[in-house]
């Protein structure tokens, strides 16, 4: 069935941020990237104002047509590989947010997100790459960098190095009914938002640190290039800047500093809230000393570790978690005011 123009427009205007129109014109990996990104940012729903005349025209090509290109080499897009890159660094940094406790995090969870997320820009379209290739130099590349935020960027890079390097044009395959394709494209996107809801519900302290913390690394790698610093601020910024609008915030400000400042104090209220409940955890008055720290803690795990209560075990493994994560969140030194930025 030929995609008309007119719907598309319309599908743009309504939902485009949510790539409805895409989906309307079988674009499936370029609707999961815009529902996941909304829409670029924006800025890529605004551009592409301009292309859907040729997303249509490509949506009703034949069979015949499909098939002519399949022996061909797409052309190298400049444009394609930096999206690649951002799309990468983006999936990255929200696994460093909602993954990061994980084992062997920075071995398979991190290049595995970046690598998925530069193929989804590498099959927007009529194109796609190869996955093995690409995962295997995520997967390659990890270990240079283990335990540092950082590595996002060099596997990033090297994915998307890869993935130009393997591009190719879609295999023409049989159309799929929107059913199908609806319960594909919501996996995907809850396999991509799962994680982070239940990261920011039911850890949501630990959540706005990671974000704090991922925030301030994501901006300490553009503090050699001074024109890219400030506009990074600007776009991580436009967030809050229009929460703080909606809510006519009197004292809003647009200078970074004071707008970095009301959100370090709110990060800064959710971990002294942490902090204090650890305390009671361990029954220790606030300010207490690591050494005072260290021997109550070695105290109530010794009353409360499960081998020497065998008669209420669950009531004591319970207690013994607690006293454990206690122990963890007052090992760590309170950093000082603004360090994370």
């Amino acid at each position: 069935m030929a995609k008309g123009l007119l719907v598309t427009y319309a599908l743009w205007a309504v939902g485009g941020p949510a790539g409805l129109h895409h989906l309307y014109l079988g674009r499936d990996s370029h609707a999961l990237l815009w529902m996941l990104t909304l829409g670029g940012g924006g800025l890529g729903w605004l551009w592409e104002f301009w292309k859907l005349p040729s997303f249509v025209a490509q949506a009703n090509r034949t069979q015949r047509q499909r098939q002519s290109s399949g022996g061909r080499t797409p052309p190298l897009s400049l444009i394609r590989f930096v999206a690649q890159m951002t799309v990468g660094i983006y999936f990255g940094l929200v696994a460093l947010i909602s993954l990061s406790f994980m084992a062997n995090f920075y071995i398979v969870g991190l290049p595995l997100a970046v690598g998925l997320g530069v193929l989804l820009v590498a099959a927007v379209g009529n194109q796609t790459s190869d996955f093995k290739n690409t995962l295997g130099a995520a997967f390659l590349t990890s270990p240079l960098f283990y335990g540092r935020p950082i590595a996002i960027l060099p596997i990033s890079l090297a994915a998307s190095i890869t993935a130009q390097k393997h591009r190719r044009y879609k295999a023409s395959v049989g159309s799929e009914t929107l059913s199908v394709r609806l319960y594909r494209l919501g996996l995907a996107y809850l396999a991509f938002t799962g994680p982070l809801a239940y990261s920011a519900v039911c850890n949501t302290a630990a959540t706005l640190s990671y974000v704090a913390e991922t925030l301030g690394s994501f901006l300490s790698w553009f503090s050699f290039f001074p024109l890219l610093g400030p506009l990074m601020e600007s776009v991580l910024l436009l967030p809050y800047r229009a929460w703080r609008l909606l809510l006519g915030d009197p004292g809003f400000s647009s200078g970074y500093l004071q707008e970095w400042e009301k959100l370090y104090e709110f990060v800064s209220s959710f971990q002294n809230e942490k902090r204090q409940l650890a305390y009671q955890v361990l029954s220790l008055s606030e300010g207490a000393t690591n050494e005072e720290i260290h021997q109550r803690y070695r105290e109530l795990v010794k009353i409360w570790h499960p081998d020497h209560n065998l008669h209420w075990t669950q009531e004591a493994q319970r207690h013994f978690l607690e006293i454990q994560a206690a122990y963890e969140v007052l090992s760590q030194p309170r950093k000082p005011r603004g360090s994370w930025r």
